[in-house]
């Protein structure tokens, strides 16, 4: 059936054999033993992180802190060997305890940055224990342009070291016209112990 708008066919049948909207699995890590950083470079190990797809997702599941209070975040470059991109961001969370005597929303001025290079935390002060981990998701949206800013958004949810339910947000974007051709994920102070990342293209 064809989609068609004042008698104008906008799409037929074959179109969509392709999928709209699919996402394409293109790279999958999972860590046999303990790593410093875990990265995604476009070129590298059948990395796909180009103009090939609008939107790209990376899903992190379990992912287990070496150390105790660490927080986990991401970055970007231009280059493949820096992740060091200029970024704007914002970030909240909401948080409640097990025993159920405190829960919040609240902004985390301490979380975003201002033009900042730094690592966009995922999440922080996250508990060690073999049943602890951290899991979500990280969308970027075309990253491949030279022309405009870099969008992208992350959520999250682990175990914080109270413990708790610990979920966060960020968003921001890539202030800069480069194009951005990879990104990290690693913790604040120790090793990724455990957990597999995987990255998606979303096709238009």
């Amino acid at each position: 059936m064809a989609i068609i708008s004042n008698a104008v066919t906008i799409a037929d049948a074959g179109s969509f054999s392709v999928g709209l909207g699919a996402m394409v699995l293109i790279k999958t890590i999972t860590l046999g033993s303990a790593a410093g950083t875990i990265s995604f470079i476009h070129g590298a190990s059948d990395v796909v992180f180009d103009g090939t797809y609008s939107t790209y997702v990376f899903k992190f599941t379990n992912i287990h802190p070496q150390t105790k209070n660490a927080g986990l975040g991401y970055n970007f470059t231009v280059d493949g060997t820096n992740f060091n991109v200029q970024k704007t961001t914002t970030a909240f969370r909401s948080f409640q305890n097990e025993s159920g005597s405190g829960a919040v929303v609240d902004y985390q001025a301490a979380k975003d940055l201002a033009n900042g290079t730094g690592d966009q935390p995922i999440t922080w002060d996250v508990e060690n224990d073999a049943d602890a981990c951290t899991s979500g998701h990280l969308y970027v949206f075309s990253p491949s342009s030279t022309t405009f800013v870099k969008n992208f958004m992350h959520q999250s949810n682990g175990m914080h070291d109270n413990p708790a339910s610990f979920t966060n947000f960020s968003a921001g974007y890539c202030n800069t016209t480069s194009a951005i051709t990879g990104a990290i994920f690693k913790y604040t102070s120790g090793n990724v112990d455990a957990g597999t990342i995987k990255l998606y293209g979303i096709s238009n």
